[in-house]
């Protein structure tokens, strides 16, 4: 199927699911919803595909809608008769899911917050405004502006990031006057992840503690967790550059204490349906947050996650919406289960040039160690490499599972020392 507007095959009797955006690991809900006999339609809310990201896989839908007007894609929407609107990715597509499940008088977060859940600044008045924990900060078009609040405030470093961005772009850790300058100059002269023009920056004051990421699925405000992950970060100028996630065992603190304040963050968002994906640092004074996505996380990998904890966040997605009962009387309220250690590897690299070849015989290697559960190998030859400054730019992704912590330890350093020598760069 092709990016443009199309009339939807038959759906029979069978329901049907709306995905705005289904970039990246949203191509993993069409098959989730068939699982459970609910068919899919893919909303695209740019003219477009988007550039920044893996297109959608189109052939998993039954149509595709290019949307107009959110009002004309519901009154074309509206004859299928959904059971909800999910969105697939960050941007435009989680703003379109709240218009369009509003208007269609399905499950929806609804619009009111609907800005505070893509703007960073936004999201974290809409936290203060319901006395939770969160960053100190400012925004501004003007990077003098952005410089004297943070010398005002005295206290260094700060954060330096887009307004609606994505995929840790643009996220600098500044620690004086001039790194502010060039991060917010670098913002403002450039597009953000989805092609719109950054018009102000925002700094925030710097979190110091732990960093995890939290998955959860909603409805009805209920939730179930799918996932805590703990990151682990290189501070490389002034990027904090993602390393490795880990998984933490559910009853161990600080976990607990992670899940119940994302849990008061969401209701302070009003996210009361569908999947969610957040970061929060654990500082001194406790669980703050740094954002959340209304969407299913970038790092979901349904069968890996399966093994490690008896379920992914795609499928408990699909079963929220098409078996809502269920998902309250069985999933609620609870939390994953740690089949097994786990983690998952964003491989940096320091090379600058073109791939020449991929060296198989390195692959096969990574492939043969004990905790290895996949590798992708993210470039081939004739694509262009450059040194690791945020998620994008990492080379590879490594998924490890393990018995016993130790085995990924040592497999993990084995990579290490292997992951150079993956490609060859002319």
């Amino acid at each position: 199927m092709t990016a443009e507007q199309t009339d939807p095959a038959p759906a029979g009797a069978r329901p049907v699911a709306v995905v705005v955006d289904s970039y990246t690991t949203a191509n993993h809900l069409p098959p989730a919803f068939d699982r459970l006999g609910v068919a899919t339609v893919h909303v695209q809310s740019t003219p477009e595909l988007l550039t920044s990201m893996p297109a959608p896989n189109l052939d998993a839908y039954q149509a595709n809608f290019v949307c107009d007007t959110p009002e004309d894609t519901a009154a074309r929407l509206e004859a299928l008769a959904p059971i909800c609107v999910v969105a697939g990715q960050e941007g435009p597509g989680v703003n379109l899911a709240d218009t369009l499940s509003t208007l269609l008088n399905v499950p929806s977060n609804g619009t009111s917050l609907s800005l505070a859940r893509r703007d960073k600044f936004l999201m974290i008045e809409a936290l203060r405004s319901a006395g939770l924990r969160c960053a100190d900060q400012f925004r501004s078009s003007e990077p003098e502006d952005l410089v004297a609040w943070a010398e005002a405030r005295g206290n260094w470093p700060v954060v330096v990031k887009p307004l609606r961005s994505a995929a840790s772009n643009g996220v600098s850790v500044c620690s004086e006057a001039s790194e502010i300058r060039k991060a917010a100059e670098e913002i403002l002269g450039n597009p953000d992840f989805f092609g719109r023009p950054n018009q102000e920056v925002l700094v925030q004051s710097y979190l110091v503690g732990e960093e995890y990421k939290v998955d959860m699925v909603s409805y009805e405000g209920r939730r179930y967790t799918c996932g805590v992950w703990q990151y682990g970060k290189r501070l490389v100028g002034t990027r904090n550059i993602y390393d490795r996630d880990s998984l933490c065992p559910p009853d161990r603190t600080p976990v607990p204490e992670i899940i119940a304040y994302v849990d008061a963050a969401l209701t302070a968002l009003g996210i009361e349906f569908g999947p969610s994906h957040a970061e929060v640092i654990v500082t001194p004074d406790g669980p703050t947050l740094v954002e959340v996505g209304t969407r299913i996380a970038g790092g979901t990998v349904p069968d890996f996650h399966d093994v490690c904890l008896g379920t992914n966040q795609a499928d408990v997605t699909a079963l929220a919406y098409a078996r809502p009962q269920e998902f309250l009387s069985r999933l609620a309220g609870r939390s994953y289960r740690m089949l097994r250690h786990a983690s998952q590897y964003l491989v940096p690299t320091t090379a600058d040039g073109v791939v020449a070849s991929v060296d198989e015989q390195v692959v096969r290697q990574i492939e043969a160690l004990e905790t290895v559960f996949r590798l992708t190998v993210k470039l081939k030859a004739g694509d262009r490499i450059r040194p690791t400054v945020d998620l994008p730019s990492a080379t590879m992704v490594v998924h490890m599972a393990g018995d016993h912590p130790a085995a990924l330890e040592r497999d993990h350093e084995r990579i290490r020392q292997l992951k150079d020598r993956v490609y060859r760069i002319a």
